[in-house]
Protein backbone atom coordinates (compact mmCIF):
# COMPACT_ATOMS: atom_id res chain seq x y z
CA UNK A 1 0.00 0.00 0.00
CA UNK A 2 1.15 3.57 -0.47
CA UNK A 3 3.43 4.73 2.31
CA UNK A 4 2.35 8.34 2.28
CA UNK A 5 0.12 9.46 5.12
CA UNK A 6 -3.49 10.15 4.31
CA UNK A 7 -4.28 13.82 4.55
CA UNK A 8 -7.49 14.26 6.53
CA UNK A 9 -8.24 17.29 4.37
CA UNK A 10 -7.95 15.26 1.11
CA UNK A 11 -11.12 16.06 -0.81
CA UNK A 12 -10.44 14.07 -3.99
CA UNK A 13 -12.30 10.73 -4.10
CA UNK A 14 -9.75 9.38 -6.60
CA UNK A 15 -6.86 10.11 -4.21
CA UNK A 16 -8.67 8.50 -1.28
CA UNK A 17 -9.49 5.43 -3.39
CA UNK A 18 -5.89 5.08 -4.53
CA UNK A 19 -4.80 5.20 -0.89
CA UNK A 20 -6.95 2.11 -0.25
CA UNK A 21 -6.66 -0.01 -3.42
CA UNK A 22 -4.18 1.75 -5.65
CA UNK A 23 -1.15 -0.49 -5.45
CA UNK A 24 -0.51 -3.42 -7.81
CA UNK A 25 -0.86 -6.17 -5.22
CA UNK A 26 -4.12 -4.94 -3.73
CA UNK A 27 -5.80 -4.71 -7.12
CA UNK A 28 -4.54 -8.16 -8.12
CA UNK A 29 -5.81 -9.66 -4.86
CA UNK A 30 -9.24 -8.13 -5.55
CA UNK A 31 -9.07 -9.42 -9.15
CA UNK A 32 -8.31 -12.93 -7.90
CA UNK A 33 -11.20 -12.74 -5.43
CA UNK A 34 -13.54 -11.98 -8.34
CA UNK A 35 -12.10 -15.10 -10.00
CA UNK A 36 -13.09 -17.19 -6.96
CA UNK A 37 -9.94 -17.26 -4.84
CA UNK A 38 -10.58 -16.90 -1.12
CA UNK A 39 -7.74 -18.57 0.82
CA UNK A 40 -4.37 -17.13 1.73
CA UNK A 41 -2.39 -19.99 0.17
CA UNK A 42 -4.38 -19.79 -3.06
CA UNK A 43 -3.77 -16.03 -3.32
CA UNK A 44 -0.07 -16.65 -2.74
CA UNK A 45 0.15 -19.39 -5.39
CA UNK A 46 -1.78 -17.32 -7.91
CA UNK A 47 0.19 -14.12 -7.39
CA UNK A 48 3.63 -15.49 -6.44
CA UNK A 49 4.07 -12.82 -3.81
CA UNK A 50 5.89 -13.00 -0.48
CA UNK A 51 3.79 -14.15 2.49
CA UNK A 52 4.52 -11.01 4.51
CA UNK A 53 3.43 -8.70 1.69
CA UNK A 54 0.27 -10.73 1.05
CA UNK A 55 -0.56 -10.76 4.77
CA UNK A 56 -0.06 -6.98 4.93
CA UNK A 57 -2.26 -6.28 1.88
CA UNK A 58 -5.03 -8.63 3.04
CA UNK A 59 -5.01 -7.03 6.51
CA UNK A 60 -5.30 -3.57 4.96
CA UNK A 61 -8.10 -4.70 2.65
CA UNK A 62 -9.96 -6.19 5.62
CA UNK A 63 -9.40 -2.99 7.63
CA UNK A 64 -10.77 -0.96 4.68
CA UNK A 65 -13.93 -3.09 4.56
CA UNK A 66 -13.07 -4.58 1.13
CA UNK A 67 -12.77 -8.13 2.51
CA UNK A 68 -14.19 -9.91 5.54
CA UNK A 69 -12.59 -12.94 7.15
CA UNK A 70 -14.77 -15.96 7.82
CA UNK A 71 -14.47 -19.63 8.62
CA UNK A 72 -13.79 -21.81 5.61
CA UNK A 73 -16.92 -22.84 3.72
CA UNK A 74 -15.77 -26.48 3.66
CA UNK A 75 -15.67 -26.73 7.47
CA UNK A 76 -11.87 -26.98 7.63
CA UNK A 77 -9.77 -25.01 10.10
CA UNK A 78 -8.81 -22.47 7.41
CA UNK A 79 -10.01 -18.90 7.20
CA UNK A 80 -11.31 -17.43 3.96
CA UNK A 81 -11.41 -13.90 2.66
CA UNK A 82 -14.69 -12.89 1.10
CA UNK A 83 -15.48 -9.68 -0.71
CA UNK A 84 -17.87 -7.48 1.21
CA UNK A 85 -20.58 -5.48 -0.59
CA UNK A 86 -18.06 -2.60 -0.58
CA UNK A 87 -15.47 -4.88 -2.16
CA UNK A 88 -17.90 -6.15 -4.79
CA UNK A 89 -18.46 -2.54 -5.85
CA UNK A 90 -14.88 -2.60 -7.16
CA UNK A 91 -15.94 -4.92 -9.99
CA UNK A 92 -16.53 -2.11 -12.51
CA UNK A 93 -13.07 -0.72 -11.73
CA UNK A 94 -11.40 -4.07 -12.34
CA UNK A 95 -13.43 -4.54 -15.55
CA UNK A 96 -12.52 -1.06 -16.79
CA UNK A 97 -8.81 -1.70 -16.18
CA UNK A 98 -9.09 -5.09 -17.90
CA UNK A 99 -10.82 -3.65 -20.94
CA UNK A 100 -8.36 -0.80 -21.23
CA UNK A 101 -5.51 -3.32 -21.09
CA UNK A 102 -7.16 -5.61 -23.64
CA UNK A 103 -7.51 -2.69 -26.04
CA UNK A 104 -4.18 -0.89 -25.52
CA UNK A 105 -1.60 -3.36 -24.25
CA UNK A 106 -1.84 -6.41 -26.52
CA UNK A 107 -0.81 -6.33 -30.16
CA UNK A 108 -3.25 -7.98 -32.55
CA UNK A 109 -2.91 -11.75 -32.32
CA UNK A 110 -1.06 -11.85 -29.00
CA UNK A 111 -2.46 -14.31 -26.46
CA UNK A 112 -4.42 -12.76 -23.60
CA UNK A 113 -7.61 -13.29 -21.63
CA UNK A 114 -10.99 -11.62 -22.06
CA UNK A 115 -13.97 -11.30 -19.76
CA UNK A 116 -17.12 -13.02 -21.05
CA UNK A 117 -20.74 -13.20 -19.97
CA UNK A 118 -21.29 -16.70 -18.49
CA UNK A 119 -24.80 -16.83 -19.94
CA UNK A 120 -23.79 -16.18 -23.54
CA UNK A 121 -20.06 -16.88 -23.66
CA UNK A 122 -19.62 -13.56 -25.48
CA UNK A 123 -17.26 -10.74 -24.43
CA UNK A 124 -18.93 -8.12 -22.29
CA UNK A 125 -19.63 -4.74 -23.84
CA UNK A 126 -17.03 -2.03 -23.33
CA UNK A 127 -17.65 0.01 -20.20
CA UNK A 128 -18.20 3.72 -20.66
CA UNK A 129 -19.53 6.49 -18.42
CA UNK A 130 -23.08 7.44 -19.29
CA UNK A 131 -25.18 10.52 -18.75
CA UNK A 132 -28.49 10.20 -16.96
CA UNK A 133 -30.22 9.77 -20.33
CA UNK A 134 -27.89 6.89 -21.29
CA UNK A 135 -25.77 8.84 -23.76
CA UNK A 136 -21.98 8.36 -23.66
CA UNK A 137 -19.92 10.89 -21.73
CA UNK A 138 -16.40 12.01 -22.63
CA UNK A 139 -13.98 13.77 -20.30
CA UNK A 140 -14.90 17.04 -22.03
CA UNK A 141 -18.54 16.48 -21.11
CA UNK A 142 -17.90 16.33 -17.37
CA UNK A 143 -16.54 18.55 -14.65
CA UNK A 144 -15.67 18.13 -10.98
CA UNK A 145 -18.01 19.95 -8.65
CA UNK A 146 -16.87 20.56 -5.08
CA UNK A 147 -19.34 19.77 -2.30
CA UNK A 148 -18.88 21.65 0.93
CA UNK A 149 -18.93 19.78 4.23
CA UNK A 150 -22.08 19.90 6.31
CA UNK A 151 -22.26 19.77 10.09
CA UNK A 152 -23.20 16.08 9.89
CA UNK A 153 -20.22 15.36 7.59
CA UNK A 154 -17.67 17.47 9.46
CA UNK A 155 -15.29 15.78 11.84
Amino acid sequence: MPSRKKAPQETCPVARSVDVIGDRWSLLIVRDAFDGISRFGDFQRSLGMARNILADRLRKLVDAGIFAMQDASDGSAYQEYSLTPRGKRLFPIVVALRQWGEHHLFPHGEAHSILVDKRTGRPIAPMAPQAEDGSALSPEGTEVKKIEATDAGAT
